[in-house]
């Protein structure tokens, strides 16, 4: 074990575990002054652990995951991973840049989705420990070679986690290429602000700054269609909980099963102000979304079943999490209208998304 220090409080790293080639996963554990503490792999950029206090000044574990890199290895919902190349669904795992077409692997159905078979959720990164007398910085490196999963160019990507003591996560993403690439990264915690990882989201609220959101068809792809939220389940501009409306006889809810849905932040919002924001009534835990993003793929975790053994005992069961994830639109590549995912060699690409914990 390792460790460093400053006034924004400590970084440790212990193993974690080993891989199957024999390369050993390690942990690095960030607890600011206020106490509240941040588990990161190496593995996967994965958040492992995130403890936040209730009204009380009590902390708990608030994000889903597992105790054991094991289950990390196997196929899993993509806990607290970093996501990339590309985030969320690419229609029929292909797409053309500059008239040539590429064909990623398709992991979803006939569609390519988070990355694919191997993304950037089971990859080990290079980890740093970064001199910061504010934050405590971890930064993760991770060079994806020309026509991994499918996707030209040699992609070096870096992902900075700064950890503040006014309870803040930020995740700035940075990332370059030496051919014309698509690229849309994403942070896939799984967040249950009850503590208790045995119990559904569904009483928890929510707000987004979004008037709209994507339509999609029965694979989830965006059919191209906007849709106004005015006036249906998916009008989240005021404080709702996010139960009242997630079984509603409404044909968008049908296909996904709930929320799995893209909003999109109105032109001009106030970046001042969270985009999202997710509250506990019993905790009192409320976390706010700031981010640069131009959407939110909000998930509460619908496909969950059950089978997968929880932190602390039991199992995680149907809806125990929700997804806060920021990112460009899915399937941007092949909707020229939609927002550029396309990234040239000699630009930078960059954005932040940042995770703040109070209470109310």
């Amino acid at each position: 074990m390792s460790q460093a220090s400053s006034a924004a409080g400590s970084i440790t790293s212990s193993v974690f575990g080993t891989m199957e080639d024999g390369r050993q996963v390690t942990r690095y554990t960030l607890v600011n002054t206020q106490g509240m503490a941040v588990d990161i792999l190496d593995y996967g950029g994965i958040i492992t652990r995130w403890t936040a206090p209730d009204r009380e000044g009590n902390y708990q574990d608030v994000v889903l995951g597992f105790e054991t890199l094991e289950p990390y290895l196997e196929r899993h919902p993509y806990f607290g991973a970093l996501v990339g190349r590309y985030a969320n669904r690419i229609a029929l795992g292909k797409f053309t840049l500059d008239d040539k077409e590429y064909t990623l692997a398709t992991n979803n159905g006939p569609n390519h989705l988070h990355g694919g078979d191997y993304g950037f959720d089971r990859k080990l990164w290079k980890a740093e420990v970064k001199a910061n007398p504010d934050s405590l910085q971890l930064q993760l490196e991770y060079l994806s070679p020309d026509g991994e999963e499918g996707f030209p160019g040699n992609l070096r990507t870096r992902v900075l986690y700064s950890l503040s003591n006014d309870n803040t996560l930020s995740v700035e993403y940075q990332a370059t290429t030496d051919r014309p690439t698509v690229l849309n990264l994403t942070q896939h915690t799984y967040f249950n602000l009850s503590g208790n990882f045995n119990t559904s989201i569904t009483d928890h609220n929510l707000q987004l700054q979004a008037e709209s959101l994507l339509e999609v068809d029965a694979d989830l792809i965006p059919t191209g269609n906007i849709l106004p939220v005015e006036g249906t389940p998916f009008d989240f501009r005021e404080v709702r909980e996010i139960g009242a409306d997630i079984d509603a006889d409404h044909p968008q809810i049908k296909l996904a099963g709930g929320y799995d849905h893209c909003w999109i932040f109105t032109d001009g919002i106030n970046r001042d102000k969270p985009a999202a924001q997710a509250y506990h009534p019993l905790s009192g835990r409320l976390l706010e979304v700031f981010t640069d993003q131009p959407a939110i793929q909000v998930y509460t975790a619908n496909f969950l079943q059950g089978k997968l053994r929880a932190k602390g005992g039991g199992t995680y069961p149907y809806r125990a999490g929700l997804c806060l994830e920021t990112q460009h639109y899915p399937d941007a590549p092949n909707r020229p209208e939609f927002p550029s995912t396309r990234l040239d060699p000699g630009l930078v690409f960059t954005s932040k998304t940042s995770f703040r914990f109070s209470v109310k």
